[in-house]
């Protein structure tokens, strides 16, 4: 059985002065809105939205598989830490005494074009205390630091590839590492070095690839094959996203949430799908078995904002095409027993924004029986999201 979400009943007014002007005041007291996410693209509008609420979760894909990302996966066999990372110092109280040491710390990384041993000798340093990053860092903090950079090291070993690795992930490798392979601990030591006002955690904690059934017949396997930036763009539309294991030769897998994770999804104020590459970002993250679920029992509202640039992973799909691939994911639990106001409520538009390969969006979504709410998001010199407006819009929502 599923509870049907409470509607939006009451006369909405976005921006809502009174609901922003009282989240700015407590920011403490703000909603708990929650977001299915990935990469960089919300990382503005969370580091806005934390004026005004403390209190936001942050459900962070773990499938990133370019770069150093990558060699971390392959070499410990764990799930990507980079965008949790990112996520986390967005959240981060930029006002607090000794952050700009620690964010220069974290977001560090070891040259691309240096030897071996001069990889190992900077880590070194680093660790013991006497990288001129770290010795600026002040001291409770520093010990925290180098504790972890210290088990790094004793974990790597002299043969792990250390190009253009990020300290703020090595850090994250190594406490998840010490903790019998449990990111939860690690990620609340992060949380207070930085004073995260809001809560970032992978959806799943497991080693898994993304495989993308195109159109054409090809299987393309790995997050960033499938994004169009480190690569060229896909040439051919994505028909199905699913996720892999590859210790059992690329086996499709459909691994449950963990409680934890369907707590912070129960209790959440409102739910958000947000801007974002549309595949491994957001649908990624509706994959894993009891999500739609546990969406579905959360009587709060749960609104879609999507893109208003294009995005290469998307290019074809009308607004109405990306509604409906959203809502076979967030329904496939029980596609006969949850019903599509259970997992989503509104669409945010704004209503001067030309939205890719949508000529009319509202006409478009009118015969999916959504709630279309249009309120001023974007830039109007680049159309890009405003992250403020963004905040408030959701604020008033939630």
């Amino acid at each position: 059985m599923t509870r049907t979400a409470i509607p939006i009943a009451r006369e909405i007014r976005i921006p809502d002065p009174a609901r922003v002007a009282r989240a700015l005041r407590a920011p403490d007291l703000g909603p708990r809105i929650l977001f299915f996410t990935g990469g960089t693209a919300l990382t503005e509008t969370s580091r806005a939205l934390a004026g005004y609420t403390h209190n936001s979760i942050h459900l962070v894909t773990p499938f990133d598989s370019g770069g150093s990302s990558a060699v971390l996966r392959r070499h410990f066999d764990m799930p990507a830490v980079g965008d949790l990372r990112n996520r986390l110092m967005a959240l981060a109280d930029r006002t607090r005494h000794g952050f700009p040491e620690i964010q220069s710390l974290f977001a560090r990384r070891m040259p691309k074009n240096a030897s071996p041993v001069q990889l190992r000798t900077e880590l070194q340093t680093l660790a013991n205390g006497s990288h001129p990053l770290i010795a600026t860092v002040s001291a409770p903090l520093r010990k925290t630091v180098q504790h972890h950079l210290q088990t790094f090291q004793r974990a790597a070993g002299p043969q792990f590839d250390l190009r253009g690795a990020c300290i703020g992930n090595l850090f994250l490798t190594a406490g998840y590492l010490e903790s019998g392979r449990n990111l939860d601990p690690i990620v609340g030591i992060f949380s207070n070095l930085v004073q995260a006002r809001g809560q970032a955690r992978l959806l799943l904690d497991s080693n898994l690839q993304l495989r993308a059934l195109l159109e054409d017949g090809r299987d393309v396997i790995g997050q960033h094959l499938i994004t169009g930036k480190e690569t060229k763009p896909l040439s051919s539309a994505i028909a199905e996203l699913s996720l892999v294991d590859q210790a059992l030769g690329n086996a499709p897998v459909r691994p449950p949430i963990r409680e934890e994770i369907r707590d912070c999804i129960g209790g959440a104020d409102l739910i958000c799908y947000p801007i974002g590459s549309f595949y491994s970002s957001l649908v990624a993250n509706l994959l894993p078995a009891g999500v739609g679920t546990a969406i579905s029992r959360t009587p709060c509202p749960k609104v879609f904002v999507p893109n208003t640039l294009p995005d290469p992973e998307a290019t074809g799909l009308t607004l109405a095409d990306q509604v409906r691939t959203l809502l076979r994911h967030l329904r496939a639990d029980a596609p006969n027993a949850i019903a599509i106001e259970d997992v989503l409520d509104v669409v945010l538009l704004d209503p001067c924004a030309a939205y890719p390969d949508s000529e009319n969006p509202e006409r478009e979504l009118a015969s999916l029986g959504l709630r279309i709410i249009k309120t001023p998001l974007t830039v109007p010199e680049t159309g890009s999201i405003d992250p403020l407006l963004l905040s408030q819009a959701l604020i008033s929502l939630a």
